[in-house]
């Protein structure tokens, strides 16, 4: 599998952007990928050097429309602490 299609989006909410200042990034990735794999990826992607990664499987949420019940999607979320000193150069700036 290719570094991009382990890696699918980053995430962008207040706690990620917190953690971003910290040298920590969180990105959405694919479920059958396992933690190696991420860090490998991480650094292929971005030319830096993934020191941890901790994986959280997010479960779906009931929603409702209208008249039809039904779930959201379950997706696999990763966060990955850099080296000291290394940054996303793609993140800094947007």
């Amino acid at each position: 599998m290719s570094p991009e299609q382990i890696v699918i989006e980053p995430i962008l909410t207040e706690k990620s952007n917190e953690l971003r200042e910290r040298g920590v990034y969180t990105f959405r990735v694919n479920a059958q990928v396992n933690k190696i794999q991420i860090k490998d990826a991480v650094s292929k992607l971005f030319s830096v050097h993934a020191v941890e990664c901790r994986v959280i499987s997010v479960k779906s949420k009931p929603k409702r429309t209208r008249y039809a019940a039904g779930r959201t999607v379950t997706w696999k979320k990763a966060i990955v602490k850099l080296a000291d000193g290394e940054r996303i150069s793609v993140f800094e700036g947007a």
